[in-house]
């Protein structure tokens, strides 16, 4: 049975991790922190903006009649500015109706206002844009406030991470490579973003449909320089170990010696197979597999400025198989899976 005691002061140690700041904002102040880039929206949030005009006007009717909005979530980044966790759907929209801004528009991926359709409280407002409200309605729309909820730089970075899962769930959709990729955005992450995006890397990993539009790729290079460089911190729990590391690095990874270090890996193994790194009866490239042969790889690369020729039908060897498959997140599976890849292809003499 639990200790009530115990309980407790895992509660309060829990607690003591976040640390919020709660506000009411106007959509006039959300609008112009917006213009001037007080509010990051991550392009891969960014991109999972699914709401039709319909429910935008909805939304637009609701401000407009004073019924209570859900608050939105930001979280506070290293230079004061808030980070969207939720509550991407409702700015946009405020952006799409009432900004004068062809820019902000443009990053909503729109090309004009919103004009507001299918209203059933407020149907004489059918047809209109913000520009077509008389002064009065344009000036009570922009003053009306907001909740805000602001999850403050003091807290856990990990509790960061978690949030915005948890509130994303349900929602949009995020994968964890998603999130992370919106709570520690920085040059590393848009380094990841580039490199996943290459042709090479495209040719070289062939996924599953549904994971082509889910930053698995983006993972799968992620995963490569972590385990490169600190996989000796690697205890089994992955999405622990790649938030670790991207945080780490958001800032201070070297993306030059970075670029040029995974281009050469990906030509390299791009040498050997030819196409998309696949075992033998096989449709998608094996993930695991691949993340071991692409460090050996680079490590061989550093060690002596090439790879050899492996046999044949070295993607089916019995050990690089057997360690890359089961029970794949241990330490000592990764251990014998880049250990053996790299026997595979170590040059001769």
């Amino acid at each position: 049975m639990s200790d009530p005691k115990a309980m407790q002061a895992q509660l309060e140690a829990q607690r003591r991790k976040i640390d919020v700041d709660n506000y009411t904002i106007t959509v006039r102040e959300l609008l112009s922190m917006a213009e001037r880039s007080e509010l990051k929206r991550a392009p891969e949030y960014q991109r999972k903006f699914r709401w039709d005009e319909e429910a935008e006007s909805r939304l637009i009717e609701s401000i407009l009649l004073g019924l209570p909005v859900p608050n939105l979530f930001f979280a506070t980044n290293d230079d004061g500015s808030w980070e969207v966790v939720d509550g991407l759907q409702r700015i946009s929209t405020l952006i799409h109706f009432a900004s004068d801004s062809d820019t902000q528009l443009a990053e909503i991926k729109k090309k004009t206002p919103l004009v507001l359709r299918e209203l059933k409280k407020l149907d004489q407002f059918n047809g209109l844009t913000y520009e077509d409200l008389p002064p009065s309605m344009k000036f009570a729309f922009t003053k009306r406030g907001l909740g805000v909820t602001a999850l403050s730089d003091k807290s856990d970075p990990q509790i960061r991470f978690d949030t915005f899962e948890r509130l994303n769930r349900g929602s949009v959709e995020l994968s964890k490579q998603e999130v992370r990729a919106c709570i520690y955005e920085g040059p590393f992450n848009k380094l990841i973003r580039e490199l996943a995006d290459t042709e090479d890397f495209k040719s070289l990993v062939k996924l599953q449909r549904k994971n082509e539009e889910n930053a698995t790729r983006e993972e799968l290079v992620l995963k490569f320089f972590a385990y490169l460089n600190k996989r000796s911190d690697f205890t089994g729990a992955v999405h622990d170990f790649l938030n670790t590391y991207m945080e780490a690095n958001r800032h201070s990874f070297d993306v030059d010696e970075g670029r040029e270090l995974f281009t050469e890996v990906v030509e390299e193994i791009l040498n050997v197979t030819q196409g998309p790194l696949l075992r033998s009866n096989t449709h998608v490239t094996p993930q695991n597999e691949l993340e071991a042969v692409m460090v050996a790889c680079a490590e061989l690369l550093q060690e002596h400025g090439e790879i050899g020729t492996p046999p044949s039908d070295w993607l089916d060897d019995k050990q690089l198989v057997a360690a890359s498959t089961g029970a794949t997140n241990t330490r000592p599976k990764l251990r014998d899976r880049i250990a053996r890849a790299k026997e595979l292809l170590t040059p001769e003499g």
